[in-house]
């Protein structure tokens, strides 16, 4: 036991207090209220990604597809139509009525579903569709060890090395602003794009992941002919499976190679989905697409929206707590692994990512269409 007999009061909050505080640079008081009001606000942080984890749990054994116009459901009937444990669904049940997903009924003992909250969770066909976002937060977190280590040494964490649940939520996650957005908003916001893909064009997409944008593409336009490239072959594999299964193979082409490599020439479109802030040198690479592309071709970015200062990001983009956390696992240390290593970040905005493409070399560089996830980029020569 300590015989330090310096005399010692607690505040009410249990924090002990002494003479010296204020001379060692310690506040010398705290704002109990607000510290209350914090340790809740991180309570709810906590609970948001305790729920993430619970979220992919439902949606693995199909418990909010089965609650989807369910209506009242107990737990044991909900585990009946699922072929789930009962025990396991009812508590699943009551911490997804802790955080308001479902409501729950105390006198007949049974849970719902919304409809509107099944719109977000119960079916990656919806329009507003979110549940795919939840296998994202969960390979975050199987990564935190390697980030903490690129933290002490500066060194980047390769695409190649995340967590299989990246590449599985990337693709279900934005494909959903992908059906959503390309044919119908962003497509007919390039001048003449449309004609030219259904009179039959070349399009080369870099960073194609597992295809998403490209199929939807090919689907649209059978005139066409399409290239995906991608640097994980694990990706690339499904996209050609993706392909096979819409019977689209004939007309697009998955292959494993980077932004520099590829060779083709006279390319009509080249198309960054998500991906262009991504590389280690994005100059360099819209440059190889610039020499890629025909006298009157044109560079699509498709890029997260943020504005360009973090002050009016942080007030304007819902996104913005989850796309800084996935920019700084994924997308920072991504680039960062790569020769150059700009690290442009998820959230790099409109203005930096013109200066880079204009110091690639495109003359032309105009924002087309914006929503509240996406902004679309088109560069001409």
């Amino acid at each position: 036991m300590s015989t330090h007999t310096a005399s010692h009061r607690a505040d009410p909050a249990g924090i002990a207090t002494t003479p010296s505080a204020a001379a060692d640079g310690a506040p010398p008081h705290l704002d109990l209220e607000q510290v209350g009001a914090f340790a809740q606000q991180v309570g709810m942080m906590l609970a948001g990604g305790a729920t993430a984890a619970m979220m992919v749990v439902g949606d693995r054994v199909g418990l909010y597809a089965a609650l989807a116009g369910s209506g009242p459901v107990t737990p044991a009937g909900l585990a009946a139509r699922t072929g789930t444990a009962e025990r396991y669904v009812r508590e699943w049940l009551a911490q997804q009525a802790a955080v308001g997903i479902v409501r729950h009924d105390p006198q007949t003992g049974t849970f719902v579903l919304p409809a509107e909250h099944a719109a977000v969770l119960a079916s990656d066909d919806s329009p507003a569709a979110m549940i795919g976002a939840a296998p994202l937060v969960t390979g975050l977190h199987r990564r935190t060890d390697e980030l903490a280590e690129a933290f002490r040494t500066g060194r980047g964490v390769p695409w190649s090395e995340q967590d299989p649940a990246i590449f599985e939520s990337i693709e279900r996650f934005f494909r959903v602003g992908y059906r959503n957005s390309l044919l119908s908003e962003w497509v007919p916001a390039i001048d003449g794009l449309s004609d030219r893909l259904h009179d039959g064009a070349t399009v080369v997409d870099v960073g194609c992941g597992r295809g998403a944008p490209l199929l939807l593409l090919a689907e649209a336009f059978p005139a066409s002919r399409f290239v995906g490239y991608d640097v994980h072959e694990g990706s690339v594999e499904v996209a050609r499976r993706r392909a096979d299964e819409a019977g689209l193979a004939d007309r697009v082409r998955f292959d494993v190679g980077d932004a520099h490599g590829f060779a083709d020439r006279d390319v009509d479109v080249v198309t960054y989905f998500d991906a262009f802030h991504d590389l280690g040198d994005p100059v360099g690479a819209a440059a190889h697409a610039r020499a890629a592309l025909a006298d009157d071709g044109r560079l699509l970015l498709v890029e997260p929206r943020a504005a360009d200062d973090l002050a009016t990001t942080l007030a304007t983009v819902p996104l913005a707590p989850i796309s800084f956390a996935a920019s700084t696992f994924l997308c920072t240390a991504n680039s960062l692994s790569q020769p150059v290593g700009l690290a442009l970040g998820s959230q790099a905005g409109e203005g930096r990512l013109t200066e880079v493409l204009h110091e690639a070399g495109f003359g032309t560089v105009r924002r087309a269409a914006a929503n509240d996830f996406n902004m679309v980029l088109e560069a001409r020569v």
